[in-house]
C-alpha cells in the first residue's frame, strides 16, 4: 500500500541532495536510490557511463519464467536538474512544504516523479504482489543535457529490453504519446577583418549573419497538421562575432533551435538551411549538435489504453497531449519499444525559481502507477 507520509518524507529527501546537471552531479543521489533499491530484495545493477553518474536499475521479478524479461514493464524517471539559478523565496535544496506544495529544484522535472516510481516498488514488494513479468525501475542520469549518459547507452546496449515503457518525466497525469522532432545546430560565418573606418574594404561577418537569421526566421515547412503538435518552429539561441566596435568582424556564429514535425524529413531541411546560407556567405560553415527524431503512437494502443483506463477509474483522468520539447521517449522508436510519457508534478514549474509539485498529485500519482503497473499485468 502507498504510505502518502513517506512518500512525501522520500520526496524531500532527494530534494535535498543535488544533483544538477550541469556540471552532472547525480552521484551522491545514485547512491542514495541504489542502497533504498538494494533494501527491497529486488535484483539492482548500477551502470557508468561518464565518470560518478551512475544510472540505478532495479528489478522486480514475474513469476513466469518464459516471459517475465520479454514482457517486461519499464518505469523510468530521471534524477538529474538543471542548475538552481537565482531568486530563489524557498531552499532549492530544502523540500519545504508550504499550502499543500513542497518546494525545491526538481519537485516536478524529475525528482517528484523519482520518489512515486521508488514509493511504487517498495509498496509492491511489501504487498508481496505476484506478477507475471518483469517490472523495471530505471533511475537515469543526464536527461537534462541530452541523456548520452543515461537512457540512450541503456537502450543502445541492450541493458533494458522491456515490451513497454512508461517514461516518469511530465506533469498533472497526461499522457504524452507524441513529439516534435529536435535540431540544435550552429552556423559559423567567415568574412575579413579591416578597420571599422574603411568598412568597405573588409567583409563583415556579423551583418551576413544577420541577414542569414532573418531568412530563417522567415522559412516555411510543408507539413501534415497534427491533432497534438502546433506547427515547426525556429529559435535563434545564440550569437556571438566579431572583436572590437571599430573593427569590421571577420567571424559570427549563431546558434538555432529548430522542431519539427513527425513527416517531416530533416535531412531536407538542412538542405534548405545550407542554401539560405550560401545565398548570404561565401565562406560559412553549418553544424549539427543535436538531432532527435520526433514520436507518435497510436492513441488506441494498449500501452496508451491501459493507462488511460487506470487513470480514470483511479478519478485521475488523464488528457492525451503532444510535446513540443523533447522527452526520452523518442530514443525507445529505434528498438521498437512503445513508450508514453507522463507524471504528477505541476504544470509550468520545472525549471522556474521556486520549482513546486502539489503533495496530493504527488501521492494520487503514486497510486495511479502502482494500479496501472498491476493493471499492464493482466493484459
Amino acid at each position: 500500500m502507498i504510505k502518502e507520509n513517506r512518500l512525501i518524507s522520500l520526496t524531500q529527501k532527494v530534494l535535498q541532495i543535488n544533483s544538477e546537471n550541469p556540471p552532472g552531479n547525480e552521484l551522491v543521489l545514485s547512491k542514495f536510490i541504489e542502497k533504498d533499491m538494494r533494501s527491497l530484495g529486488l535484483t539492482v545493477k548500477t551502470y557508468t557511463f561518464a565518470k560518478a553518474r551512475p544510472n540505478v536499475v532495479a528489478v522486480l521479478k514475474g513469476k513466469n519464467k518464459k516471459l517475465a524479461s520479454k514482457k517486461a514493464i519499464l518505469i523510468t524517471p530521471h534524477f538529474d536538474t538543471v542548475p538552481f539559478g537565482k531568486g530563489w523565496k524557498h531552499d532549492p535544496l530544502g523540500g519545504e512544504i508550504k499550502n499543500g506544495r513542497i518546494y525545491g529544484r526538481g519537485a516536478t522535472d524529475d525528482k517528484g516523479n523519482l520518489a512515486c516510481a521508488m514509493e511504487v516498488m517498495r509498496s509492491l514488494v511489501e504487498d508481496k504482489v505476484k506478477f507475471d513479468y518483469d517490472i523495471i525501475f530505471a533511475a537515469t542520469v543526464d536527461e537534462e543535457t541530452g541523456s548520452r549518459y543515461g537512457i540512450i547507452p541503456l537502450l543502445e546496449k541492450d541493458i533494458i529490453k522491456p515490451e513497454a515503457a512508461l517514461v516518469l518525466d511530465s506533469d498533472e497525469f497526461y499522457s504524452i504519446i507524441a513529439q516534435k522532432g529536435l535540431m540544435h545546430g550552429r552556423i559559423q560565418v567567415f568574412g575579413k577583418k579591416s578597420h571599422g573606418a574603411y568598412n568597405w574594404r573588409g567583409v563583415n561577418a556579423i551583418e551576413l549573419a544577420s541577414k542569414i537569421i532573418q531568412d530563417f526566421k522567415a522559412l516555411k515547412f510543408k507539413h501534415k497538421k497534427h491533432h497534438f503538435l502546433r506547427p515547426p518552429t525556429m529559435n535563434i539561441g545564440t550569437i556571438t562575432g566579431g572583436d572590437k566596435v571599430n573593427m569590421v568582424a571577420d567571424f559570427c556564429e549563431f546558434s538555432f533551435d529548430f522542431r519539427f514535425m513527425p513527416d517531416m524529413d530533416p535531412k531536407k531541411s538542412i538542405k534548405r538551411f545550407k542554401s539560405v546560407v550560401a545565398r548570404h556567405a561565401k565562406r560559412a560553415k553549418l553544424i549539427i549538435d543535436d538531432l532527435q527524431m520526433p514520436y507518435e503512437i497510436d492513441p488506441t494502443h494498449d500501452l496508451v489504453k491501459i493507462y488511460e483506463n487506470t487513470c480514470k477509474r483511479m478519478k485521475r483522468p488523464t488528457t492525451l497531449k503532444g510535446s513540443e520539447g523533447a522527452t526520452v521517449i523518442t530514443f525507445f522508436q529505434k528498438k521498437k519499444i512503445p513508450a508514453i510519457a507522463t507524471g504528477y508534478g505541476s504544470s509550468k514549474t520545472a525549471h522556474t525559481t521556486d520549482e513546486y509539485a502539489h503533495v496530493k498529485k504527488l501521492c494520487d500519482g503514486a497510486k495511479v502507477l502502482e494500479q496501472f503497473l498491476k493493471d499492464f499485468d493482466e493484459r
